[in-house]
């Protein structure tokens, strides 16, 4: 089924967005004086209910210091809280111009697993973001990818059906995801290659709706 709508759902980080600062999770285990291999681990196990909104910033960073047997103060949490947004706050302006520019010619939608704070403070510092036709935060829908669950917000959200996407990351699993909830995906390695892909999936959009008289 589809309801003859082309929408992009982008993801953020690696696509849109810069991943992590290098070195910010040496900074952090620094801070923690601890060694980074054992901050790093840490970090990422304790990380899925925080962008999934499941945890608040304080339980993600109190298990997090606990899983190292350190205190969890106050101040610290929040040193590392916003060492944290402030390590994962780069764009790619190159793709923002791209994104923005779609517009034009498509619906575009956002679909980024990101805690509910960061989320407020990458809004805040990227209004563009409140251009888009429509903006899923994990932290906020309480739910992440690859959860069909995500992707199923979308498409509620943007009362649309699956086949109207066209959703790029540059994870496969979250792309083979997608796919399996009907949309179309593509697993992005760089604009130009995502340039052509759109190009071509646009064209095809059309024809099926002039082929249907709409």
């Amino acid at each position: 089924m589809s309801t003859d709508r082309s929408i992009v759902l982008f993801d953020l980080f690696g696509v849109i967005a810069r991943h992590q600062r290098p070195g910010a999770q040496g900074k952090m285990a620094a801070r923690c004086h601890t060694p980074t291999d054992a901050f790093t681990t840490a970090y990422w196990d304790f990380r899925p209910p925080y962008d999934a909104g499941r945890q608040s910033a304080s339980e993600y960073w109190t298990a997090v210091l606990r899983r190292l047997s350190l205190s969890a103060d106050a101040d610290t949490i929040e040193e590392l809280r916003l060492t944290d947004i402030d390590s994962w706050s780069r764009v790619d302006d190159r793709m923002v111009a791209y994104v923005q520019s779609l517009r034009d010619v498509a619906e575009v939608a956002l679909l980024s697993n990101i805690p509910s704070d960061h989320a407020d403070a990458f809004l805040a510092a990227q209004p563009w973001l409140h251009r888009l036709d429509h903006i899923a935060f994990s932290g906020r829908i309480r739910a992440a990818k690859p959860d069909p669950a995500a992707f199923q917000h979308c498409v509620d959200a943007m009362r649309a059906a699956p086949n109207d996407f066209l959703f790029v990351d540059d994870r496969a699993e979250n792309v083979r995801a997608a796919r399996a909830m009907g949309m179309n995906g593509h697993v992005f390695t760089g604009r130009d290659e995502l340039t052509a892909v759109i190009d071509s999936w646009l064209p095809t959009r059309r024809s099926t709706r002039n082929a249907r008289g709409l």
